[in-house]
């Protein structure tokens, strides 16, 4: 298995392999960029099919961190970290105090927080270990509503650029992955008055938002072949491949799920075909702002993380006007926005 020549590897600063015999950890820690202040990222837990898919993982995400937070002008820079293991089998206090000693190792250089399959619950286990984890109960705490709220105004901005307005009313909204932010963001559209389809490998999930949203449940590979006008990728990434492109008929793509491009050409493919492309880790940068207000010097406020949350809205739109400007791909716009802010500072 190789870590330099790959692809993923854009010179990260730290990359640590944690094991704990007792408890059976197998986790990897990546710290991408401390540029801008210490790196900040969740850490999630998967059932990887290789040690090598868990590296592409955390090496993507956590580049995808140091662009989020700069593009989200905090001052962060950028780290994941992925615990490898099902869920349901490894999880453990034992495992998640093992791990808060691998983040207290680092001294400071990386802060963890939740994400897939890790709660704020197994965030306070982490913190009987280390102080180097955020959003906790009781401080920012849960980040997925803000996650939603800003997944919501991309998809608005993205309407907005497209066709003039913000209306949402009878659009249609295909919505992939039913997960806590998705729940939420389901809610906001469904206010909205947007008809949702939508699909889950859980099936109590999909039920719950059939029940409360009046949405329409279809087959997992069935969503990407949907005439709808939004296309909303909220579980995990590549979903935008060589495969899916040429079935998507919605004109939009606009959702929360990390790392939504396959590859970095994709982004090309789809704005050639006219779809109008939400990057990712600007879209859903609503997260981690909330967690940015929990080490705020005048103390945690929801009111302020929801009005910076509502600068996406601002943001998209100065992407997508730069986008048709300069005839490049959103994401390529975003990233080149996220480099300018980590050069010059925020």
């Amino acid at each position: 298995m190789t870590v330099f020549n790959r692809t993923e590897f854009d010179n990260h600063e730290n990359v640590v392999f944690c094991a704990d015999k007792e408890t059976g950890l197998k986790a990897i820690i990546a710290v991408h960029s401390t540029k801008l202040g210490p790196a900040v990222g969740g850490c999630r837990l998967w059932d990887y099919a290789s040690d090598e898919d868990a590296v592409y993982d955390v090496l993507r995400l956590s580049k995808g961190m140091t662009y989020k937070n700069a593009v989200a002008r905090l001052p962060f820079g950028g780290g994941k970290s992925v615990i490898i293991g099902n869920a349901k089998e490894v999880k453990s206090d034992a495992l998640f105090k093992a791990f808060g000693r691998h983040l207290e190792r680092l001294g400071g250089s990386y802060y963890s927080a939740e994400d897939v399959n890790i709660t704020c619950d197994d965030v306070a286990v982490m913190n009987t270990e280390t102080n180097y984890v955020l959003g906790l109960e009781g401080k920012s705490g849960n980040p997925s509503p803000f996650t939603a709220l800003g997944t919501f105004l991309g998809i608005k901005a993205a309407y907005q650029h497209k066709h003039g307005h913000q209306d949402l009313a009878g659009v249609k909204v295909s919505v992939q992955g039913l997960g806590a932010v998705s729940y939420t963001l389901c809610k906001y559209l469904h206010e909205a008055g947007a008809e949702l389809f939508v699909t889950d490998i859980n099936e109590e999930r999909v039920s719950r938002v059939v029940n409360d949203f009046n949405a329409t449940a279809v087959n997992i590979d069935e969503i990407y072949d949907l005439d709808v006008d939004v296309y909303a990728p909220c579980a995990l990434g590549a979903t935008i491949n060589d495969e899916t492109i040429p079935r998507i008929k919605a004109g939009i793509i606009a959702g929360c799920a990390n790392n939504q491009l396959a590859e970095p050409r994709h982004g090309e493919i789809i704005r050639e075909k006219g779809i109008l492309y939400a990057p990712d880790y600007v879209i859903n940068a609503g997260g981690i702002i909330n967690v940015y207000y929990e080490t705020a010097p005048e103390g945690y406020s929801a009111e302020a993380a929801t009005k910076h949350v509502e600068g996406i809205f601002d943001t998209l739109s100065e992407i997508f006007k730069r986008s048709e400007d300069e005839q490049k791909s959103t994401h390529i716009i975003a990233d080149e926005l996220a480099q300018e802010i980590i050069e010059n500072g925020l």
